[in-house]
């Protein structure tokens, strides 16, 4: 049986709703499960990720999207976090 896979796309939201629908996200799911987040902006991209860790969740990456993202918070950056 596969897992199951969780997503959200949070790159029409602002700060604070940006890491209110991931917290959302991750009170539904079982622990160990990941989770995948699309975001962007500077402060999504500094403040989801801090977030997930203070509430004592694991980021295991953060990356852009694809090449031109690196080099521009504006576009879309993936984040996968483990619920603890």
């Amino acid at each position: 049986m596969d897992p199951i896979e969780y997503f959200i796309d949070i790159t029409a939201d602002v700060c604070p709703l940006t890491f209110v629908k991931t917290k959302l996200l991750l009170e539904r799911m079982p622990s160990g499960a990941m989770a995948t987040v699309r975001l962007r902006g500077v402060q999504p991209l500094d403040n989801v990720p801090r977030s997930v860790r203070a509430h004592g969740h694991d980021v295991i990456s953060l990356l852009p999207e694809d090449a031109q993202s690196a080099s521009d918070p504006r576009l879309a950056h993936i984040l996968i976090v483990r619920r603890r």
